[in-house]
Protein backbone atom coordinates (compact mmCIF):
# COMPACT_ATOMS: atom_id res chain seq x y z
CA UNK A 1 0.00 0.00 0.00
CA UNK A 2 1.11 3.79 -0.52
CA UNK A 3 -0.08 6.17 2.09
CA UNK A 4 -0.55 9.91 2.09
CA UNK A 5 -0.57 11.30 4.73
CA UNK A 6 -1.07 15.25 5.70
CA UNK A 7 0.35 16.10 8.36
CA UNK A 8 3.20 14.37 8.77
CA UNK A 9 5.76 15.83 10.38
CA UNK A 10 3.18 16.74 13.45
CA UNK A 11 2.40 14.72 16.42
CA UNK A 12 -0.41 11.70 15.32
CA UNK A 13 0.84 12.21 11.77
CA UNK A 14 4.81 11.35 12.28
CA UNK A 15 3.95 8.50 14.81
CA UNK A 16 1.68 7.02 11.72
CA UNK A 17 3.96 7.51 9.36
CA UNK A 18 6.67 5.17 11.42
CA UNK A 19 4.29 2.50 12.03
CA UNK A 20 3.46 2.47 8.48
CA UNK A 21 6.73 2.02 7.24
CA UNK A 22 7.46 -0.29 10.03
CA UNK A 23 4.89 -2.64 8.43
CA UNK A 24 6.42 -2.29 4.69
CA UNK A 25 4.24 0.20 3.49
CA UNK A 26 5.12 3.03 1.29
CA UNK A 27 4.46 6.07 2.32
CA UNK A 28 4.17 9.81 1.16
CA UNK A 29 4.43 12.89 3.91
CA UNK A 30 2.76 16.32 3.40
CA UNK A 31 2.74 18.97 5.25
CA UNK A 32 3.22 23.23 5.64
CA UNK A 33 5.58 22.71 8.36
CA UNK A 34 3.13 25.68 10.65
CA UNK A 35 3.45 23.41 13.31
CA UNK A 36 5.23 20.28 12.47
CA UNK A 37 8.80 19.01 12.93
CA UNK A 38 11.46 17.87 10.46
CA UNK A 39 12.85 16.54 13.73
CA UNK A 40 10.02 13.91 14.14
CA UNK A 41 10.39 12.61 10.85
CA UNK A 42 14.11 11.83 11.48
CA UNK A 43 13.87 8.08 10.77
CA UNK A 44 11.33 8.39 8.22
CA UNK A 45 13.55 10.49 6.16
CA UNK A 46 16.14 7.34 6.14
CA UNK A 47 13.63 5.24 4.66
CA UNK A 48 13.82 4.69 0.90
CA UNK A 49 10.25 4.02 1.20
CA UNK A 50 9.42 7.70 2.44
CA UNK A 51 8.83 10.35 0.15
CA UNK A 52 8.44 14.18 1.70
CA UNK A 53 6.23 17.29 -0.11
CA UNK A 54 6.58 20.24 1.86
CA UNK A 55 3.46 22.12 0.81
CA UNK A 56 0.08 23.68 1.75
CA UNK A 57 -3.29 21.74 2.13
CA UNK A 58 -4.80 24.87 0.64
CA UNK A 59 -2.99 24.73 -2.73
CA UNK A 60 -4.96 22.03 -4.25
CA UNK A 61 -2.91 21.56 -7.54
CA UNK A 62 0.14 20.56 -5.34
CA UNK A 63 -1.55 18.70 -3.68
CA UNK A 64 -3.15 16.69 -6.37
CA UNK A 65 0.33 16.17 -7.53
CA UNK A 66 1.86 15.29 -4.60
CA UNK A 67 -1.57 12.29 -3.78
CA UNK A 68 -0.82 10.81 -7.52
CA UNK A 69 -0.45 7.23 -7.27
CA UNK A 70 -1.38 6.46 -3.64
CA UNK A 71 -3.67 3.82 -2.41
CA UNK A 72 -5.25 5.16 1.24
CA UNK A 73 -5.27 8.92 2.33
CA UNK A 74 -5.07 9.57 6.00
CA UNK A 75 -5.87 13.49 6.49
CA UNK A 76 -4.46 14.54 10.30
CA UNK A 77 -3.49 17.65 9.32
CA UNK A 78 -5.50 20.87 10.99
CA UNK A 79 -5.13 23.55 13.02
CA UNK A 80 -4.50 22.65 16.71
CA UNK A 81 -4.75 25.84 18.41
CA UNK A 82 -8.67 25.45 19.70
CA UNK A 83 -7.38 27.60 22.88
CA UNK A 84 -6.87 30.98 20.56
CA UNK A 85 -9.79 30.06 18.14
CA UNK A 86 -11.65 33.41 18.88
CA UNK A 87 -8.64 35.00 17.72
CA UNK A 88 -8.61 33.57 14.57
CA UNK A 89 -11.97 31.88 13.77
CA UNK A 90 -11.37 31.93 9.76
CA UNK A 91 -8.07 29.75 10.68
CA UNK A 92 -10.29 26.54 11.80
CA UNK A 93 -12.02 27.14 8.57
CA UNK A 94 -9.41 26.82 6.02
CA UNK A 95 -7.02 24.85 7.75
CA UNK A 96 -10.17 21.75 8.80
CA UNK A 97 -13.01 22.32 6.59
CA UNK A 98 -11.28 23.76 3.40
CA UNK A 99 -8.54 21.89 3.51
CA UNK A 100 -10.52 19.04 3.93
CA UNK A 101 -12.29 19.69 0.90
CA UNK A 102 -9.28 20.49 -0.83
CA UNK A 103 -8.05 16.80 0.09
CA UNK A 104 -11.58 14.93 -1.04
CA UNK A 105 -11.21 16.81 -4.60
CA UNK A 106 -7.36 15.62 -4.50
CA UNK A 107 -8.56 12.34 -4.20
CA UNK A 108 -11.92 12.14 -6.53
CA UNK A 109 -9.39 13.69 -9.17
CA UNK A 110 -6.88 10.69 -8.47
CA UNK A 111 -8.74 7.80 -8.10
CA UNK A 112 -8.56 7.71 -4.55
CA UNK A 113 -11.20 5.90 -2.55
CA UNK A 114 -10.23 5.74 0.92
CA UNK A 115 -9.96 8.04 3.80
CA UNK A 116 -8.95 7.93 7.60
CA UNK A 117 -9.32 11.12 9.10
CA UNK A 118 -8.67 12.91 12.28
CA UNK A 119 -11.41 14.59 13.71
CA UNK A 120 -12.20 14.94 17.39
CA UNK A 121 -14.19 14.62 20.57
CA UNK A 122 -14.84 18.37 20.41
CA UNK A 123 -17.58 17.98 17.77
CA UNK A 124 -19.78 16.67 20.44
CA UNK A 125 -19.62 20.28 22.77
CA UNK A 126 -21.05 19.95 25.84
CA UNK A 127 -22.69 16.79 25.78
CA UNK A 128 -25.99 15.52 28.30
CA UNK A 129 -24.21 12.17 28.15
CA UNK A 130 -21.82 10.28 29.71
CA UNK A 131 -19.57 8.56 28.50
CA UNK A 132 -20.34 9.74 25.55
CA UNK A 133 -21.11 7.63 22.25
CA UNK A 134 -21.09 8.15 18.60
CA UNK A 135 -24.26 8.49 17.43
CA UNK A 136 -25.11 11.00 20.80
CA UNK A 137 -27.36 13.95 19.61
CA UNK A 138 -25.44 16.87 18.75
CA UNK A 139 -25.73 20.24 20.81
CA UNK A 140 -24.69 23.59 19.87
CA UNK A 141 -20.97 23.82 19.00
CA UNK A 142 -18.68 25.40 21.50
CA UNK A 143 -15.65 25.97 19.43
CA UNK A 144 -14.50 26.85 16.02
CA UNK A 145 -12.49 24.32 16.06
CA UNK A 146 -15.37 21.44 17.09
CA UNK A 147 -17.45 23.30 14.40
CA UNK A 148 -14.89 22.78 11.52
CA UNK A 149 -14.09 19.62 12.22
CA UNK A 150 -17.63 18.17 12.52
CA UNK A 151 -17.90 20.55 8.70
CA UNK A 152 -15.16 18.37 7.63
CA UNK A 153 -16.84 15.41 8.69
CA UNK A 154 -20.08 16.42 6.55
CA UNK A 155 -18.11 16.81 3.90
CA UNK A 156 -16.21 13.20 4.15
CA UNK A 157 -19.63 11.69 4.23
CA UNK A 158 -21.06 13.13 1.78
CA UNK A 159 -18.34 12.27 -0.51
CA UNK A 160 -18.55 8.96 0.53
CA UNK A 161 -22.28 8.52 -0.60
CA UNK A 162 -21.27 10.85 -4.12
CA UNK A 163 -18.29 9.23 -5.18
CA UNK A 164 -18.42 5.92 -3.68
CA UNK A 165 -15.18 6.60 -1.00
CA UNK A 166 -14.81 4.54 2.54
CA UNK A 167 -14.09 6.64 5.26
CA UNK A 168 -12.81 5.91 8.99
CA UNK A 169 -13.34 9.10 11.05
CA UNK A 170 -11.37 9.17 14.50
CA UNK A 171 -12.89 11.41 17.30
CA UNK A 172 -10.10 11.37 19.77
CA UNK A 173 -9.40 12.75 23.08
CA UNK A 174 -6.39 14.51 23.91
CA UNK A 175 -3.55 12.37 22.83
CA UNK A 176 -0.20 12.29 25.10
CA UNK A 177 3.58 10.67 24.26
CA UNK A 178 6.51 10.97 22.08
CA UNK A 179 6.21 13.78 19.95
CA UNK A 180 3.46 15.55 21.78
CA UNK A 181 4.37 19.57 21.47
CA UNK A 182 1.21 21.32 22.52
CA UNK A 183 -1.63 21.27 25.59
CA UNK A 184 -1.65 21.61 28.80
CA UNK A 185 1.38 19.28 30.36
CA UNK A 186 4.13 20.99 28.16
CA UNK A 187 2.25 24.90 29.35
CA UNK A 188 2.59 23.12 33.15
CA UNK A 189 6.15 21.59 32.23
CA UNK A 190 7.33 24.98 31.04
CA UNK A 191 6.14 26.87 33.35
CA UNK A 192 7.55 24.93 35.83
CA UNK A 193 11.15 24.63 34.55
CA UNK A 194 10.72 28.45 34.79
CA UNK A 195 9.33 29.06 37.85
CA UNK A 196 8.98 25.54 40.31
CA UNK A 197 7.38 27.48 42.90
CA UNK A 198 4.20 28.69 41.70
CA UNK A 199 1.65 27.04 38.77
CA UNK A 200 -0.94 29.28 37.07
CA UNK A 201 -3.75 27.23 36.49
CA UNK A 202 -6.83 28.31 33.56
CA UNK A 203 -9.87 27.79 35.05
CA UNK A 204 -10.88 26.01 39.05
CA UNK A 205 -8.33 22.69 38.01
CA UNK A 206 -11.50 20.03 38.74
CA UNK A 207 -12.35 20.40 34.41
CA UNK A 208 -12.16 16.59 34.08
CA UNK A 209 -11.04 15.17 30.40
CA UNK A 210 -9.80 11.86 28.79
CA UNK A 211 -6.74 11.15 27.43
CA UNK A 212 -4.90 8.36 25.07
CA UNK A 213 -1.40 7.55 24.61
CA UNK A 214 -0.38 8.09 20.92
CA UNK A 215 0.47 4.27 20.42
CA UNK A 216 -2.60 3.06 21.44
CA UNK A 217 -3.83 5.22 19.59
CA UNK A 218 -2.24 4.44 16.01
CA UNK A 219 -2.81 1.20 16.87
CA UNK A 220 -6.77 1.92 17.37
CA UNK A 221 -6.67 3.12 13.81
CA UNK A 222 -5.02 0.69 11.95
CA UNK A 223 -7.50 -2.04 13.81
CA UNK A 224 -10.06 -0.14 12.78
CA UNK A 225 -9.08 0.42 9.26
CA UNK A 226 -8.74 -3.23 8.83
CA UNK A 227 -11.72 -4.51 10.30
CA UNK A 228 -14.64 -2.21 9.75
CA UNK A 229 -15.78 -1.90 6.61
CA UNK A 230 -19.10 0.22 6.24
CA UNK A 231 -19.25 3.36 3.92
CA UNK A 232 -18.80 5.87 6.48
CA UNK A 233 -17.20 4.50 10.06
CA UNK A 234 -17.08 6.50 13.03
CA UNK A 235 -15.21 5.64 15.95
CA UNK A 236 -14.32 7.58 19.38
CA UNK A 237 -10.92 6.70 20.35
CA UNK A 238 -10.15 7.06 24.22
CA UNK A 239 -9.76 6.10 27.65
CA UNK A 240 -12.47 4.64 29.83
CA UNK A 241 -11.55 6.79 32.77
CA UNK A 242 -10.96 10.70 33.09
CA UNK A 243 -8.72 12.61 35.27
CA UNK A 244 -9.00 16.19 36.45
CA UNK A 245 -6.31 19.05 35.76
CA UNK A 246 -5.23 18.50 39.44
CA UNK A 247 -4.92 14.83 39.00
CA UNK A 248 -1.91 15.63 36.25
CA UNK A 249 -0.86 18.58 37.90
CA UNK A 250 0.41 16.27 40.98
CA UNK A 251 1.55 13.26 38.58
CA UNK A 252 3.59 16.11 36.67
CA UNK A 253 5.04 17.59 39.56
CA UNK A 254 5.98 14.28 41.41
CA UNK A 255 7.76 13.23 38.86
CA UNK A 256 9.80 16.64 38.69
CA UNK A 257 9.93 16.38 42.38
CA UNK A 258 8.40 20.35 42.91
CA UNK A 259 5.26 21.69 44.61
CA UNK A 260 4.20 24.68 43.64
CA UNK A 261 1.79 27.15 44.70
CA UNK A 262 -1.65 26.98 42.05
CA UNK A 263 -2.95 29.89 41.08
CA UNK A 264 -5.95 29.21 39.72
CA UNK A 265 -7.85 31.48 36.77
CA UNK A 266 -10.86 30.86 38.41
CA UNK A 267 -14.49 29.18 37.09
CA UNK A 268 -15.28 25.89 35.01
CA UNK A 269 -13.79 26.58 31.97
CA UNK A 270 -9.93 27.33 31.02
CA UNK A 271 -11.02 29.04 28.05
CA UNK A 272 -14.22 29.56 25.84
CA UNK A 273 -15.46 26.60 23.80
CA UNK A 274 -13.34 24.78 26.75
CA UNK A 275 -15.67 21.33 27.80
CA UNK A 276 -15.34 20.95 31.77
CA UNK A 277 -15.59 17.49 31.18
CA UNK A 278 -15.04 15.10 28.27
CA UNK A 279 -15.32 11.08 28.44
CA UNK A 280 -16.48 9.22 25.48
CA UNK A 281 -18.04 5.97 25.04
CA UNK A 282 -15.58 3.77 22.92
CA UNK A 283 -17.13 0.56 22.74
CA UNK A 284 -17.25 0.27 19.26
CA UNK A 285 -13.68 0.56 18.87
CA UNK A 286 -13.22 -1.93 21.44
CA UNK A 287 -15.62 -4.45 19.89
CA UNK A 288 -13.21 -4.97 17.55
CA UNK A 289 -10.75 -6.40 20.07
CA UNK A 290 -8.26 -3.04 20.86
CA UNK A 291 -7.61 -2.06 24.13
CA UNK A 292 -5.58 0.84 25.32
CA UNK A 293 -1.78 -0.47 27.27
CA UNK A 294 -1.12 3.03 28.68
CA UNK A 295 -3.49 4.42 32.04
CA UNK A 296 -3.81 8.28 31.94
CA UNK A 297 -1.19 8.72 34.73
CA UNK A 298 1.40 6.84 32.53
CA UNK A 299 0.87 9.06 29.15
CA UNK A 300 1.32 11.81 31.52
CA UNK A 301 4.41 10.87 32.85
CA UNK A 302 5.68 9.33 29.52
CA UNK A 303 5.18 13.01 27.92
CA UNK A 304 6.87 14.59 30.58
CA UNK A 305 9.90 12.30 30.04
CA UNK A 306 9.84 13.13 26.25
CA UNK A 307 9.81 16.88 26.83
CA UNK A 308 12.81 16.83 29.18
CA UNK A 309 14.70 14.79 26.73
CA UNK A 310 13.70 17.10 23.86
CA UNK A 311 14.64 20.82 24.81
CA UNK A 312 14.63 21.46 21.47
CA UNK A 313 11.12 21.84 21.45
CA UNK A 314 11.21 25.35 22.39
CA UNK A 315 12.37 26.36 19.38
CA UNK A 316 9.98 27.94 16.92
CA UNK A 317 8.38 25.49 14.38
CA UNK A 318 9.46 25.35 10.60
Amino acid sequence: MTAFITGAAGFVGSNLTDRLLALGHDVVGFDNFSTGRIQFLTRALENPRFRLHRADLLDLEALSQAMAGADFVYHFASNADVRFGTRHPRKDLEQSTIATWNVLEAMRTNNVRRIAFASSGSVYGEPEIFPTPEGCPFPVQTSFYGAAKLAAEGFIEAYSEGFGFEAWIFRFVSLLGPRYSHGHIIDFYRQLREHPDVLNVLGDGQQRKSYLYIGDCIEAILTATRQASAKVNIFNLGADQACAVNDSIGWICEHLGVSPRLMYSGGKRGWIGDSPFILLDCDRIRSLGWRPTLSIQQAVVRTVEFLEDNPWLDEPAG
